[in-house]
């Protein structure tokens, strides 16, 4: 499942490899993407592509294309409108899970949640967020109003702890959420990297990274335009 083509999103040497360990992997991406897959290799055959709020069945699981405040594109980061990018509703049988893609806040996540929620896991970035561009990433506290807006009962923030692509510290964006969520009354779960976990009956929040110095939301505020 890919939500865009940034190149921490999408990496040809990831894909390779996982292709290589097995060669019936299914992919499924927004408008435009699988033609990234098609030419390092993979058959058009195991690529779905879907557009915003379509939908498509694997079994018990149906997964549904959502829309998202974002961009994409691989030649710095500015796009020429052949590719889209999306987050993702998963829905089973007994749960629903919500991925936010990366995505800026927008009145659509109301939307989302209204359509496909509520949701028992949503799954929203956090990290790599700047005043500068508070409409392509959520920030800290407005993952936890997207949240919300969503309709979600448990968040698992992303996002945050592995691509530097902005100047804050490694650790503010999850210090941030865990405030604000704390603030709005969220349950936000922060398990290690690789833990599994089952949300809607453990809830991890394990304080696991360093304690590094970093801004307050107050310090650093990221403000979405146009954002309700």
């Amino acid at each position: 499942m890919l939500s865009h083509d940034h190149y921490d999103h999408l990496d040809y040497e990831t894909i390779v490899a996982i292709t290589h360990k097995d060669r019936n992997l299914k992919f499924v991406a927004p408008l435009g993407v699988g033609a990234h897959l098609e030419r390092w290799g993979v058959p058009a055959a195991q690529i779905t592509e879907l557009d915003w709020w379509d939908s498509r069945a694997f079994g018990d699981l149906t997964l549904w294309a959502t829309p998202a405040r974002h961009a994409s594109g691989r030649v710095l980061l500015v796009g020429d409108g052949a590719t889209l990018w999306s987050g993702y509703a998963f829905i089973g049988a007994h749960h629903r899970v919500y991925y936010s893609g990366d995505t800026g806040l927008f009145p659509g996540l109301r939307t989302i949640g209204d359509r496909l929620g509520p949701f028992d896991l949503t799954m929203i970035e956090i990290g790599q967020y700047d005043q500068a561009w508070p409409d392509w990433h959520l920030g800290p506290e407005q993952a936890v109003e997207a949240h919300r807006r969503a309709r979600g009962a448990v968040m698992l923030p992303v996002h945050w702890g592995l691509f530097a692509l902005a100047s804050h510290g490694w650790t503010e964006p999850i210090e941030r959420a865990l405030v604000a969520a704390r603030d709005a009354g969220a349950v936000v779960i922060s398990p290690r990297p690789g833990q599994s976990v089952e949300p809607t009956e453990e809830r991890p929040q394990e304080h696991w990274w360093p304690a590094l110095p970093w801004r307050t939301g107050a310090e650093n505020p990221i403000v979405a335009h146009q954002g309700d």
